[in-house]
């Protein structure tokens, strides 16, 4: 099978489809493979396109009037991402970077666009995976503006719990390993500062840190610190 048709066929957003429709989709798509620390794409170009990340880890970012990264998130396999071309094409206004070795499908703007208005049930899938995308980064915007460091680390926590996480007999294993400087773009805080808060949860213990796996042993404790509901692991 041809290694793109098998990836837009795992995509999710695209699990309804015949075998035609993805044939179709296919023949107009574009493939690349980017080396790890390679820029996917620039804020200033254009949005013409949304990206399916079929192989490898995407770090979105962007860069502040100091020159710091503001990490927005990251794309796992499966994943779509500049998904904000579907709706006007306009100019992309942030970094998407592979963090390690990445295999991308481009999917043309023209192309979504004419699935979703023939195939509602891709229309809604995407909507609703885009509209969950903005609820999260205005979720996390809040909390930058309105939470001490220690509560947006924990929040953060608690995203790569319900995005990573899995259960075990000690607590909830984020599955991701993530830097601590990775954590502090993040957050807006210091590498230094994400250090030394997880050393104190860890000393309190709420969580546990090894070989930059974190596992979260008090969950539930952790969301009520900070009012943040219930937490529900993507992997039970």
């Amino acid at each position: 099978m041809n290694e793109k048709i098998w990836y837009l066929k795992k995509c999710s957003a695209f699990g309804q489809l015949s075998t035609e429709q993805i044939l179709d989709m296919e023949s107009q798509c574009f493939s690349r493979e980017f080396a790890r620390g390679e820029v996917i794409y620039l804020p200033s170009d254009m949005g013409d396109s949304v990206l399916l990340l079929a192989r490898g880890r995407v770090r979105i970012y962007h860069v502040t009037g100091e020159g710091k990264q503001a990490i927005l998130g990251f794309m796992e396999p499966g994943e779509l991402f500049g998904e904000v071309s579907v709706f006007n094409g306009s100019r992309r206004d942030e970094y998407a970077e592979a963090t390690e070795k990445s295999f991308v499908v481009l999917l043309p703007r023209h192309v979504i666009q004419q699935l979703m208005l023939e195939n509602p049930s891709v229309s809604m899938t995407l909507t609703r995976m885009f509209g969950l995308r903005v609820r999260l980064i205005e979720r996390r915007l809040k909390s930058l503006l309105f939470r001490t460091s220690r509560e947006r680390l924990i929040h953060l926590l608690l995203e790569l719990a319900e995005k990573y996480g899995r259960h075990t007999p000690d607590g909830i294993v984020i599955g991701q390993k993530i830097s601590h400087q990775d954590m502090a773009s993040i957050i807006g805080a210091t590498r230094e500062t994400v250090t030394i808060t997880l050393g104190e949860l860890q000393t309190e213990g709420k969580l546990k840190v090894h070989k930059r796996r974190i596992t979260l042993s008090n969950v539930e404790n952790l969301a009520v610190s900070i009012d943040f509901g219930p937490v529900v692991p993507a992997f039970v």
